[in-house]
C-alpha cells in the first residue's frame, strides 16, 4: 500500500510541475513573438513581415503581373551576369579601351544629400557604395588613379589628391563629412579639369558626379565650362540620386560620357560598378603612345632615403628603388617625381592587359551532366591505356 500510495504520490506531483512548465514556455514563447507598435497594439503574425520601413521596396512584379518579394541572392547573381554579358559583349566587338585611367569621383555633399529618401541618408549610401566601387575599380585598372572631390556650400574642395592607393582614398571618405548648402557643377568641373590638365596624353582623364541636388548654383556661364573640359578630351558621367536635370545630360553628352538616375540603394550600386570596368576609348582620343614604365625593385636595409610620396626619412627596406632616378616610392604604382614615369611591376601590367581581353561569361552547367561527362573522360582514358 505504501509502495502504490507513494507512486501514486510521486505521479500527482510530478504531473501539474510538468504541465506548469508547459504553460510557461508558451508564454514565454508568445511573449518573443508579440511585437507592439508605437501606440502599445500588438501587431498580428501577418502584420510583422510588413513592419519595416519602405517594405514595398522589397516587392517586385512577376511575369503574370503579381507582387512577389525580391529574393535578394538572385538580384544580385542577376546584376553580377548583365555587367558580365556587358563585357563580353564589348571584348567581341574588338572595342578599344583605356588601361591607364585617371578618374575624379566629385561627390555631393550640398543639403540635398541629408535627405533620408535613402537610409539613412543619401551620403551615407553614396559613402558606402563609393568604398565598394573604389575597390572594385582598383581590381579592375591596377595601373590607374582614383582622387575625390566634394562639393558643399557652392564650393568644390579637393578631398584627396589622385593616386594608385585605394586605403588613402577609402580612409578619407570613411571621415566625417557633412552636408550643407547648394551645389556647384561650373566649381567642380573647373576644379578637375585644372588637376586633370596635368596629366599625362596616355592617360584617359574621367570625372564621375555622385550628384543628389536637383539644380547648380554656379558663379558663370557652366556652358563655357563643359566646352573646355569637352577639348581638354575630360569624359563626365553623372549618377544622379533624385530626378534627371538638363545640364547633367548635357554634361555627359558633350563630353562622350553617360547618365543615369537610381531608383534605390541597389540600382545606385549596380550603376556605379558598371563604371569600374575600362570604358570604350573616344576614336579621336585613341591615339597609339609609347609610355615610360619604372619597374623598381626594394631598397637595401641599410639604405636611409627620403620618401619622394610622403617627404618622409625611410629605410630602404620600407620602399622602392626607382631604377631610372633612384628615388624612394613608398608603393609600386606611382608617378616618380624625377622622371614623370609611372612605378609598377611586370605582373601588374601583365594583369592590366589581360583584363582588356574579357572572355565570354561561363555558363553553368548541372552536377548530374558534369559527372556523367568527367566518367565519360575517365572511361576514354582507361581505354587509351
Amino acid at each position: 500500500m505504501y509502495g502504490v500510495g507513494v507512486g501514486g504520490g510521486g505521479g500527482g506531483f510530478n504531473a501539474p510541475s510538468t504541465a506548469s512548465g508547459r504553460r510557461k514556455n508558451q508564454e514565454d514563447d508568445e511573449e518573443e513573438e508579440e511585437e507592439e507598435t508605437g501606440d502599445g497594439r500588438v501587431l498580428e503574425a501577418w502584420e510583422r513581415a510588413y513592419a519595416d520601413d519602405r517594405s514595398w521596396e522589397a516587392l517586385q512584379e512577376d511575369e503574370s503581373g503579381l507582387l512577389r518579394p525580391i529574393d535578394t541572392k538572385n538580384l544580385v547573381h542577376s546584376q553580377y551576369r548583365r555587367r558580365l554579358l556587358l563585357r563580353s559583349a564589348a571584348a567581341a566587338a574588338r572595342i578599344q579601351k583605356g588601361l591607364i585611367r585617371y578618374l575624379y569621383i566629385v561627390i555631393d555633399l550640398s543639403k540635398a544629400a541629408s535627405e533620408m529618401d535613402y537610409r539613412p541618408s543619401r551620403m551615407a549610401v553614396v559613402a558606402k557604395c563609393a568604398e565598394a566601387f573604389i575597390r572594385e575599380f582598383f581590381d579592375q585598372n591596377p595601373l590607374s588613379h582614383v582622387g575625390l572631390v566634394t562639393i558643399k556650400d557652392g564650393i568644390s574642395h579637393r578631398l584627396t589628391e589622385i593616386g594608385g592607393s585605394p586605403e588613402s582614398q577609402i580612409n578619407a571618405l570613411m571621415g566625417k563629412l557633412e552636408c550643407s548648402g547648394d551645389s556647384s557643377l561650373q566649381n567642380a568641373l573647373e576644379l578637375v579639369n585644372g588637376y586633370l590638365n596635368q596629366i599625362p596624353s596616355y592617360g584617359h582623364k574621367e570625372v564621375l558626379f555622385l550628384y543628389s541636388a536637383l539644380n547648380t548654383c554656379d558663379p558663370g556661364d557652366i556652358m563655357e565650362t563643359i566646352e573646355k573640359c569637352k577639348k581638354s578630351k575630360v569624359r563626365c558621367s553623372v549618377i544622379g540620386l533624385a530626378a534627371e536635370i538638363f545640364i547633367c545630360k548635357h554634361l555627359c553628352e558633350e563630353t562622350g560620357g553617360s547618365y543615369t538616375v537610381a531608383l534605390d540603394e541597389s540600382h545606385f550600386k549596380e550603376l556605379l560598378l558598371e563604371h569600374a570596368p575600362p570604358p570604350p576609348a573616344i576614336a579621336e582620343y585613341a591615339a597609339a603612345n609609347l609610355i615610360k614604365m619604372g619597374f623598381p625593385q626594394r631598397g637595401a636595409e641599410d639604405l636611409i632615403s627620403i620618401c619622394s610620396c610622403h617627404k618622409k626619412i625611410k629605410s630602404g627596406a620600407e620602399g622602392y628603388i626607382c631604377p631610372r632616378c633612384k628615388v624612394n616610392v613608398a608603393s609600386l604604382i606611382s608617378m616618380s617625381a624625377v622622371q614623370n614615369a609611372t612605378t609598377t611591376s611586370a605582373l601588374t601590367v601583365i594583369f592590366t592587359s589581360m583584363r582588356a581581353c574579357i572572355t565570354a561569361p561561363v555558363a553553368r552547367v548541372s552536377a548530374v551532366h558534369l559527372g556523367r561527362d568527367v566518367i565519360l573522360c575517365i572511361v576514354q582514358v582507361l581505354i587509351l591505356f
